[in-house]
């Protein structure tokens, strides 16, 4: 029977939907496996299943309820030829009117923005500043994963870095996450003062930072220019308002469980998905949504980004819809947080 048959990761690596997906969709009894060995609970799929599953997969990145999902799928294997169509005429109808209601709103959040004053800065003062070579690297390489690489967000383009004092904290985010370091700093007696560097710079800045000597970073308006043993690289930064990544990191005390990174990341690197189940309970393994303790859905390859700075890593869980916290108990003042992605789509 099986060899006719499709295996529940055969049929999400053929459909487009995940694992998890599919038996969320068996429970909740909108695609059912045709057969299911009740020695192993191994699901398995007809081949005209398939059909099935991709449709579905189309109607849920649509935004269709999962009500009418059913319909639709009732209507499409038995033949109805009347349903199927209102259905869909149906659902579109709502979208463009969530979309009209959308552009009113958002219409007034663009004009209560033009009314309001930012106290946020940009790359209008001045700073000279002394930073330790090894230090500024290590930051460097902290962040780097997270920069945003979406043109239609040029700002988040780039690493942003935040002067105050005697430190230098570094920080990226493409939206899904977000990654802080922090190096110690001196010669910079003036204000805060903040400027993001386009990613190409500050790459090449990591190029110059190669034997851990002292380096020199001077930051005039809109100019960046790093210094080190006798070697120089400078450019604009984005000139563009950065998120204010203090808000966001301000998050509620969390349950901090101890990582062991080398096994996580072989069991991360075996997914072959856009989205896994992480099972925490006294320790984070890769399970799925049937395993025990709180379960959070996460882009597994994101995750491995994070995991790469360090093989001794906590993870703060807050619930299941607040970022996740990944930080070094050896380390103060580097962390990356990580959306989670719901495990209903």
């Amino acid at each position: 029977m099986e060899s006719d048959m499709r295996s529940i990761g055969e049929m999400a690596r053929d459909s487009g939907l995940g694992v998890s997906a599919l038996r969320f969709y068996d429970r909740a009894g909108v695609l059912v496996p045709a057969w299911v060995d009740p020695v192993t609970g191994y699901r398995w799929y007809a081949p005209e299943q398939l059909g099935e599953a991709r449709l579905l997969a189309r109607l849920r990145r649509s935004g269709m309820p999962l009500a009418d999902i059913r319909l639709v799928l009732a209507g499409w294997s038995g033949g109805e030829t009347g349903l199927v169509p209102r259905l869909l005429d149906g659902h579109l109808r709502r979208l463009e009117r969530g979309l009209a209601e959308a552009r009113e709103e958002l219409s007034t959040v663009r004009a209560l923005l033009g009314h309001q004053e930012t106290s946020m800065t940009t790359a209008t003062a001045t700073a000279r500043l002394t930073v330790p070579g090894s230090e500024l690297a290590a930051a460097l390489d902290a962040v780097r994963f997270a920069a945003g690489t979406d043109p239609e967000l040029s700002m988040l383009g780039g690493i942003h870095f935040d002067i105050e004092g005697g430190a230098l904290h570094l920080v990226a985010t493409d939206r899904y996450r977000m990654a802080v370091a922090r190096t110690s700093a001196t010669g910079h007696g003036g204000g805060r003062v903040r400027v993001t560097v386009p990613t190409p710079l500050a790459d090449a800045m990591r190029a110059l930072l190669t034997g851990g000597a002292p380096a020199r970073l001077t930051v005039d308006g809109d100019e960046v220019e790093l210094q080190t043993q006798g070697r120089q690289v400078a450019g604009q930064s984005l000139g563009e308002e950065f998120p204010d990544y203090r808000r966001l990191t301000r998050l509620p005390e969390g349950r901090r469980l101890t990582l062991d990174v080398p096994a996580l990341r072989r069991a991360l690197g075996a997914q072959d998905g856009e989205v896994c189940v992480l099972a925490l309970t006294d320790t984070v393994t890769v399970g799925d949504e049937d395993s025990a303790g709180d379960r959070v859905g996460v882009n597994p390859a994101f995750l491995l980004d994070a995991l790469a700075a360090g093989e001794e890593m906590l993870l703060e869980y807050v619930g299941p819809k607040a970022p996740l916290v990944l930080l070094r108990p050896d380390v103060e003042d580097a962390f990356s947080l990580l959306m989670p992605v719901s495990l209903e789509a």
